[in-house]
């Protein structure tokens, strides 16, 4: 029994999506770093065991909402509900991209329901990697607020398996706490009015939709640091981040002056406008992925996001207030800040003031995970790029998928934004470590 929502194109997805595999073995559930919360009957899933019947009380897999990621679903002999993310792809090139989850499943109050989720095998710089290896949770919500951690297991393949019991009618599954394109515009009103804040219009994306750069502070402070998120749609991590540090900078307290006397924010808060609405994986609508091709002009017909980004840096340049630091929010499944090495006349500078950048986010925030190799670049990345080509101090910062090490927990949205609040203290001891050193 085959449920899909374009079965006239039912055979070219069948095609485009059937898990090709993978050289890499998928790692099983016993190698993740840290225990697993289990719904119930989580554990029996852990075992193999089979739920005969799921295909009749499962009713309907929903992706008609904000955000959802498109799937194609079909029922295994053992009542399972095998769910088939569709892959986005790059412009000119075989790489692929699936691992965006939000859906809204149906089914019968008390039913057991198992999901196997398949074509995980995403496709970089030309070579087959697994997904499979870092979805190791999810989060449910039985009101698309208020979410939980939900183990996966992982099984032969690169699928993986979900299992969990309906607490009603209905239940939201996402591999992250979401945040939309309207929890978006519901902050950027709640902010528009504020005396601290600035909104700029900058460009609009692919299908139109307007971005906007969010200043914070004095436009005059001795300092500036940027910050962007969702360059790639599934990482929503860096939008809840950024409302932390928004939300402290803007409390009226002597140290959040303190902090706005000494620097000012700018912050492009979501760069894939495009790509949150449509519940896709990594690219824009015109295949490009945002977090890459830095280390040349935007081309403002493929990529009108960065285009409009490069834009308003050549303006901040040319009135003489060049960010001095820049911050790309990323989400992955080791939250590491990655460190491109550009070859720049003054590479070794750059890599103490990250060295110290490191330092104060171990001191301040809950940061454990470390950094990239000394031989690690990435290059055309924001961060190498804007290095490479304006001289300013960039780095990538993946916020762990899975597991907050230094916390001991699993991530969620309080997390992350308890991680912004703590960045305000962060750039305050960076700048003023600056202005000391000769």
């Amino acid at each position: 029994m085959l449920k899909t929502p374009w079965p006239a194109a039912l055979a070219v997805l069948q095609l485009l999506t059937s898990p090709i595999p993978s050289t890499t073995a998928a790692p099983t559930a016993s190698e993740s770093p840290h225990p697993a919360p289990m719904l119930p009957a989580a554990d029996a899933a852990a075992r193999g065991a089979s739920h005969t019947g799921g295909a009749a009380r499962l009713a309907y897999i929903d992706t008609s909402f904000e955000n959802a990621s498109p799937v194609w679903y079909d029922f295994m002999p053992d009542g399972t509900a095998r769910v088939h993310l569709l892959y986005d792809h790059e412009r000119s090139s075989p790489n692929r991209a699936a691992g965006h989850i939000h859906f809204r499943v149906h089914a019968e109050p008390g039913a057991r329901l198992t999901l196997e989720f398949a074509n995980l095998d995403n496709i970089w710089n030309g070579r087959h990697g697994s997904v499979a290896r870092e979805l190791k949770t999810l989060v449910v919500s039985e009101n698309g607020r208020d979410w939980k951690p939900a183990s996966t297991v992982t099984v032969p393949t690169n699928r993986v398996r979900l299992t969990l019991d309906m607490p009603g009618p209905s239940l939201y599954v996402a591999r992250l706490e979401p945040y939309r394109l309207s929890d978006l515009d519901r902050w950027l009103a709640r902010l528009r009015h504020h005396p601290r804040v600035a909104l700029t219009p900058i460009g609009k994306t692919v299908q139109g939709r307007e971005l906007e750069i969010v200043r914070v502070g004095n436009p005059g402070a001795p300092w500036r640091v940027f910050l962007r998120a969702r360059a790639h749609p599934w990482e929503s991590g860096g939008n809840w981040v950024i409302e932390g540090l928004v939300g402290r900078l803007l409390r009226d307290d002597p140290q959040a002056r303190q902090y706005l006397e000494r620097y000012c924010v700018h912050v492009l808060p979501m760069a894939n406008k495009d790509g949150v609405a449509r519940g896709l994986t990594r690219f824009n609508l015109q295949g490009k992925d945002l977090n890459r091709d830095w280390d040349q002009p935007a081309d403002p017909h493929w990529a009108p996001e960065n285009a409009a980004l490069e834009s308003w840096l050549a303006r901040m340049i040319q009135a003489g207030r060049r960010p001095h630091l820049a911050l790309e929010l990323h989400n992955d499944g080791s939250g590491l800040l990655h460190l491109s090495r550009p070859p720049v006349p003054d590479l070794a500078q750059h890599l103490e003031r990250m060295r110290l950048l490191e330092t104060l986010l171990r001191r301040h925030t809950w940061f454990t995970e470390g950094v990239t190799s000394s031989s690690f670049r990435n290059a055309g990345t924001l961060a190498d790029g804007w290095l490479l080509r304006f001289g300013i101090d960039a780095v990538v910062h993946e916020f762990n998928a899975n597991w907050i090490a230094g916390l001991n927990e699993y991530p969620s949205a309080q997390h992350w934004q308890t991680y912004g609040a703590q960045l305000a203290t962060v750039f305050d001891h960076y700048f003023a470590a600056l202005r000391t050193r000769p």
